[in-house]
């Protein structure tokens, strides 16, 4: 179950990961998964939002909290290797 407190200090932590590099697994079903480097750009209170540079073009994708929380999206700084999630234990 998702308690308040782990909600606010993931919300803390991607905070501190503004204008860093990450990289980010998302799983996105049937055995399907996803890994992308971007830059946190910006947090607000229900998303942060991640900027991914393409060949051609730059895209920005929202990502929730909650899907970091539930494991459909796992953040690892890209400066020290660390889970967002570790952070906060």
């Amino acid at each position: 179950m998702i308690r308040k407190n782990d909600l606010s200090k993931l919300k803390e932590d991607i905070g501190f990961c503004i204008g860093q590099r990450v990289r980010l697994t998302t799983n996105k079903g049937k055995k399907k998964v996803l890994t992308k480097e971007g830059v946190v750009e910006s947090a607000y209170p229900n998303v942060f939002t991640v900027k991914f540079e393409g060949e051609q073009s730059s895209r920005r994708i929202a990502y929730s909290y909650t899907d970091v929380l539930t494991n459909a999206v796992e953040v690892i700084r890209c400066s020290d290797n660390l889970n967002i999630q570790d952070m906060m234990n």
